[in-house]
């Protein structure tokens, strides 16, 4: 029988302990024994009966707590913060108060990332916000419907993304071209956009480990949790949950890579944890062979073949350290957010009576690197038997490059490929309004055209009324 898999939305990937308890409850009401955790920082519920038939019988069921179809939960790296490395003005609370304004599901998906870490992919959403250099002001990196992949052309304000995402949702099927959104919302919003002063660099780091009780800081611990099979027993969950709430953990955190992250554990209360772990037999140091893999959710196929290939990984004394694969039976590949990628063929249609051993494609992205967004075709339509060799060539061939040339070049930003305009305003000094000759001043019925020396003695700032010569002739330049 079909398996369903309902989705529950967990903002940026955030929620409490208590949070997680309620979905718990939930999932035990319908007969579960485990849930997933989906690539987007959601929860998966797999039962076998459509949710119709789920909340027939049963009062106590909330199906309002799952997501609709066309709803998309938002990814964030705030999973990251305070335990990998980090853009130096960002913090937990940034993360939290944008996820907060959010107060209705995206149609789009939405990426919150910080380019520092390399837990959270940058590029895997149609909206996709990235930290700047530039305190409290992102890049955004668009790939929406009828567009090409392109950066907006300004860096958006904290405090504004929610409303410009709101925004381009409601623009997103009918623009052709960024510049056409950008117009658009430009007349549409009020927003505290910067300008653009060089394109976006991602260093490449190699992919970190992430399970185990690891050291934050001087007096707390981070426990990172992964199940290889991607089922997270109930009953385990809910026991974390009443830790948590009892030892004052306030924040459990989704990975994109089907684990968990439990921050700002107490340096008194980390034996009690690790005696808690034990007690249900939880193993916390898997290989880093296991970790970095993304597979598809439910997918058995999918889990033995990576389990096949991590087997002759260990065999052979290969090192995957930094390198992420995944393996997808869908062609996508604006979405993949892997080193390696190995994609499962459909088996011939014109064969009926006997069974097809099925072949593979792999591919890499430039550099090893998938925030580059290109991937290259290493093999095509290869038996499984020869995976693993393909693979160890290709790992060979990373370490063989690992430290040259690994940056993301900025072949995909059409930003540095803009000529820079120089033009001379004149802006107050008490409230930073620019006068702009090319513009005028359409408050105080000021046509375009009119200089600034031509305008009358009795000429005041149309905000905060400052006389004329409070204004000062500045130079604005503009990509």
């Amino acid at each position: 029988m079909e398996n369903y898999l309902e989705r529950i939305a967990v903002k940026g990937g955030v929620l409490s302990p208590i949070e997680l308890q309620h979905i718990v409850a939930q999932a035990e009401q319908i007969g579960l024994d485990a849930v997933h955790f989906g690539s987007r920082q959601d929860i998966l519920f797999p039962h076998k009966n459509t949710l119709n038939e789920l909340t027939k019988d049963n009062s106590n069921f909330d199906p309002s707590m799952f997501a609709a179809i066309e709803d998309q939960n938002i990814i964030s790296s705030y999973v990251a913060i305070d335990i990998f490395p980090s853009t130096v003005w960002l913090r937990g609370t940034t993360y939290l108060y944008i996820l907060e304004q959010f107060r209705t599901s995206p149609k789009l998906k939405i990426n919150i990332t910080d380019p520092k870490q390399q837990m959270v992919p940058l590029f895997s959403g149609d909206l996709n916000f990235i930290a700047s250099d530039h305190e409290d002001f992102w890049y955004l990196y668009l790939k929406i419907p009828q567009c090409s992949a392109a950066y907006y052309p300004v860096l958006i304000y904290t405090w504004d993304i929610s409303k410009v995402a709101y925004a381009i949702e409601e623009f997103s099927d009918t623009v052709s071209n960024v510049e056409e959104l950008f117009a658009l919302l430009n007349e549409k919003l009020d927003t505290n956009n910067r300008v653009i002063e060089k394109p976006l660099k991602v260093d490449f780091q190699p992919f970190p480990y992430y399970e185990g009780m690891n050291k934050m800081g001087m007096n707390q611990y981070w426990l990172g949790l992964y199940w290889r099979n991607n089922r997270y027993d109930l009953k385990f969950l809910q026991a974390l949950c009443d830790f948590c709430i009892e030892y004052r953990v306030g924040k459990i955190s989704l990975t994109p890579w089907k684990s968990f992250i439990i921050k700002g554990i107490n340096k008194d209360y980390k034996l009690l944890l690790e005696k808690f772990l034990g007690n249900f037999g939880i193993n916390i140091r898997h290989s880093a062979l296991e970790l970095n893999w993304h597979l598809p959710i439910d997918n058995k196929k999918a889990l033995d073949l990576k389990k096949f290939l991590v087997m002759n990984f260990d065999q052979n004394d290969i090192s995957t350290y930094g390198l992420t694969f995944g393996i997808t039976t869908t062609r996508n590949r604006n979405r993949y957010f892997t080193s390696i990628v190995i994609e499962e063929n459909d088996a011939p249609s014109v064969v009926k009576d006997f069974v097809v051993r099925p072949t593979y494609n792999v591919l890499y992205a430039k550099n090893f690197n998938p925030n580059t967004q290109h991937y290259l075709v290493h093999a095509q339509d290869v038996d499984q038997m020869d995976l693993p060799g393909l693979l160890m060539e290709l790992t060979k061939t990373y370490f063989k490059n690992l430290g040259t040339n690994m940056v993301v070049d900025n072949e995909l930003s059409n930003i540095k490929k803009k000529e820079i305009v120089e033009i001379e305003v004149f802006q107050c000094q008490d409230c930073q309004t620019v006068f702009d000759p090319s513009i005028g001043d359409p408050a105080l019925d000021i046509e375009p055209g009119v200089i600034f020396t031509e305008l009358p003695d009795s000429y005041c700032c149309s905000l905060c009324d400052a006389p004329k010569e409070h204004f000062e002739k500045t130079v604005l330049q503009l990509v």
